[in-house]
Parts: C-alpha cells; structure tokens; sequence
C-alpha cells in the first residue's frame, strides 16, 4: 500500500481518541462491577473480531500453526493481565495520573529493547531514559506526605506493556502480524475466561450498553491502528501517540472531577518529551 504519512497521523489520532474514550468507559464500568468480569466480556468480544478478521482475510490455517505457540501464547496472556492492572489504576488513581505514569512505557521498551531484542542503544536514549523516570519521579513525588502504594499499579501496567511491545517485535520475526494479532485475542478471552467466569455478578441495562460500547470502540480502536501502520511508518506516527494522555485529561477532569496537579503537568511532560526524543532517535538509527 501507497505510503501517506498525513493520513497515517489522522488515523492515529482517531485511534488514541478512541482508546481514550475506552479508558473512560472501562473506569466508569470497573468503579461499579468486578475489573476481571469487566476485562473478560471485552475480551469475548475482542476474540470474536479477530478470529472473523483472520478467516475473513484466509489466514486461519497459517494461524492456527504458528512458529512460535509458547510466545504467542505468553503474549496474549500478558497483555489481558496488563488491562487488568491499568483498569484497576484506574479505579484507584483517576485516569488523568495512571496515563501520566503509563506514558513512560516507551522509555521502558528502549531501555529493554538491548537485553531483550539485542538492540543497540546510545547514550543519548540512555540519557532521555534517565530523564523519563525524573518525570514519574515528579509526578509520584516520593518522599512528599505518605507514598501511595496505587500509584506503582500504572507503574507495573506500563512495564507489563512494554514487555509486550518487545515480544510483539520478536514475534513478528518468526510470525506474521495477522497471526499475532490472533493469538493475541484468543488467548485473552481464554485467560479471562478462566479468571473472570467466577467474578460474574448481574449488571444493570444502561451499564450493558456502556459494556457495548466498551466492546466497539476496542475494536474499532485496533482497525484504526491496523489501517494507520498500513499507509504510514510507526516511527512518523508514533509520536502522536501520546495525544492520548491528552484525551483522557479532558475525560477524567469534565467526567470524572479529577484534579490534574501541577507535579502531573510537569512530570507529564517531562516524560513525553523524553519519550518523543527516544523515537526520534530510534527512528534516525533505522
């Protein structure tokens, strides 16, 4: 497919305006019922998507075999529990402070990206790292009153993450991105089956259309995604990412009646410019 960037960035800022919208819905859904009950209807429907979009496109035999089972299945496994972990930040710190401390999975990924993947990376992504984790710093303010254990929760999330993100990459040398994208539904709905069928608990019909529409815009989310790293370099758009810190600033304050403190502001921007900086060297290393 033809490459065009400027479209690559407008389906990247619908899919974080989505996302964020989801984030919204899930921590409207989590204050009321089960986190695991909540996680798993998704995940049902997350599967149903997948296994529709890989039939759909003739590629369910090559999925059904891939060249590493245990990865992908480690995989999917990991990223449903790290939903889990993020929705539940959400429940204790607001949306607004788990974002500004999820923001820092890039710099995670870089920093695990030598260890993991073999990659190189320079003193100056090293430094932009260090720099990053000054921002959490700043916006956990430890050391200030007493330290809050929930706010390591977004602090684990965004590791979980970007372990995913760098086993996604290895992954994609051996299987291709469809295949992925497979084990990474199925396997969720079956881990969160497991877990979350003892957790049901009755939900009222106006939440069941929040849990509707919980179940949409995750998919419409990963198509926007799908269709942006199809006509644009993850590298030019990546960037544009972090607008979803933004979004959900907007949620959590007009919806929610969070407070976004100063320390926040600061520490959040501190981190993602050292997360944009990091992608812009990734990129010039390419």
């Amino acid at each position: 497919m033809e490459q065009n960037t400027r479209l690559g960035i407008w389906l990247m800022v619908g899919a974080t305006f989505v996302f964020a919208a989801q984030d919204g819905i899930s921590r409207h859904l989590a204050g009321s019922y089960n986190v695991w009950m909540v996680v798993m209807i998704r995940y049902w429907f997350f599967a149903a998507f997948v296994v529709w979009l890989t039939r759909r496109n003739g590629g369910l035999a090559q999925a059904l075999r891939p060249r590493k089972p245990l990865l992908q299945i480690f995989r999917g496994a990991l990223l449903a529990l790290e939903i889990c972990v993020t929705v539940l930040a959400f429940t204790l710190l607001g949306l607004v402070e788990s974002h500004a401390v999820f923001a820092c999975y890039p710099l995670i990924v870089a920093a695990l990206s030598g260890p993991v993947l073999g990659e190189a990376v320079g003193w100056r992504r090293w430094a932009a790292i260090g720099v990053g984790f000054i921002g959490i710093l700043v916006i956990l303010k430890p050391g200030f009153g007493v330290f809050a254990p929930a706010a390591i929760v977004p602090l684990v999330g965004a590791a979980m993450f970007a372990l995913y993100g760098l086993l996604t990459r290895y992954g994609a040398r051996y299987d291709s991105t469809q295949t992925s994208f497979f084990w990474t539904g199925t396997t969720g709905a079956v881990v969160m089956t497991a877990i979350g069928a003892s957790f049901w608990e009755p939900m009222l019909g106006s939440d069941w259309i929040w849990m509707a529409v919980l179940c949409v815009t995750g998919v419409l989310g990963h198509w926007l995604l799908i269709k942006c790293y199809e006509v644009a370099e993850a590298s030019a758009v990546q960037p544009f990412a972090y607008l979803q810190l933004v979004f959900v600033s907007i949620l959590g304050v007009s919806i929610f009646g969070e407070i976004v403190e100063p320390n926040v502001v600061l520490g959040a921007l501190i981190v993602v410019g050292a997360g944009v900086f990091t992608l812009i060297r990734a990129r010039k290393a390419v």
